[in-house]
């Protein structure tokens, strides 16, 4: 099920709402947005437009809270099982140590979530997506897009994760564009790192000071202020987890998508129809869990020339010629 296009508008489904029936009419899922919100315009937006293709599809209505502190996560996951949910989907790596917590007093209920794989609970199913995969990918278009041969990254939180994406997207600069320059902020060490568009505003336009004319982020709601600010002075963005061309039209070059809208709807249809299996599930270019954007609204910026190298790349990356480094292996990256 976790089969998707990638060329086109993420999220972008139509669906034809019917009245619930059967097991339907007793199940009750909920999901426990991050900070930021449900409309960031990123990765959660991306989990809502999923629960969203859910509800419509099936009618069931899906309990939700939006985190925007630190200490509501454990509690919105605790009230959301005491209310007798039978599936809880945490959105986020920010709630890992919640949910494993509220999923061993709660050992009836079923839980999710996303961007977490190093928990074990029997009732737990664990979503990782290899961003790196598709981060190289949006190195290779940085790459060959750029006429400086300056590029920028500005990560979000400095995690492991983020530093993941900037690795991956490091090494498909340089494998393609050997000479380039690649520079690199992250936002802040908490939280709030996530929803500060002025200071994703304030980094991009320092790269774009030095040189860089694409900047590709990782940010979550601070992201916004990078591609607005990189749209500002006439440069290229490059927009994550969701499609965010419609944030600068004509100036995002793509975005690097993953597809937790796939991963939230595939964990509700399972758990409604007793299918639901506890587990990691990896998610990477030969999944189509993750890729780049390509349509016709950046089709003038994606040249048939940057589109075939990076089909190549593609290719190359699931057969195994090219090897992406996952900076999550060993907190390193080569490039």
């Amino acid at each position: 099920m976790l089969k998707a296009v990638l060329a086109g508008v993420a999220g972008a489904v139509f669906a034809v709402s019917v009245p619930a029936t059967g097991h339907a009419q007793d199940f009750k899922p909920a999901v426990v947005f991050d900070m930021g919100g449900k409309f960031d315009k990123s990765f959660n937006e991306g989990v809502w437009n999923g629960v969203k293709r859910f509800m419509d599809e099936t009618g069931v209505e899906v309990m939700e809270f939006e985190v925007t502190n630190e200490t509501q996560r454990e509690q919105a996951i605790t009230r959301m099982a005491q209310r007798g949910a039978d599936l809880v989907l945490g959105v986020g790596f920010a709630q890992a140590d919640a949910i494993d917590k509220v999923a061993q007093e709660y050992p009836d209920t079923e839980f999710a979530i996303i961007d977490v794989y190093w928990l074990d609970q029997p009732n737990l199913r664990q979503y990782r997506f290899e961003e790196h995969e598709g981060s190289y990918l949006a190195g290779v278009a940085a790459a060959m897009a750029s006429e400086s041969g300056t590029v920028g990254f500005v990560g979000g939180m400095d995690v492991p994760l983020i530093r993941k994406f900037a690795c991956g997207y490091v090494q498909g600069v340089m494998d393609t564009k050997p000479e380039a320059t690649v520079l690199q902020n992250m936002t802040g060490t908490t939280p709030s790192a996530w929803n500060d568009p002025s200071k994703g505003a304030e980094l991009a336009q320092s790269q774009i000071d030095r040189g860089a004319d694409v900047v590709y982020h990782a940010a979550g709601g601070t992201g916004l202020g990078v591609i607005r600010a990189t749209a500002d002075a006439g440069k290229l963005a490059i927009g994550v987890d969701s499609n965010q061309e419609d944030v600068a039209p004509g100036q995002v070059l793509t975005s690097m998508l993953k597809r937790v809208d796939n991963a939230a709807y595939d964990t509700l249809m399972d758990a409604m129809n007793d299918e639901f299996t506890p587990g990691i599930v990896s998610l990477g270019l030969q999944e189509e869990g993750v890729g780049l954007v390509e349509n016709e609204k950046n089709a003038a910026l994606l040249t048939p020339e940057i589109r075939e190298a990076v089909e190549a790349a593609k290719a190359g990356i699931i057969s195994g010629e090219i090897e992406v480094h996952n900076y999550e292996d060993d907190q390193g990256c080569p490039v």
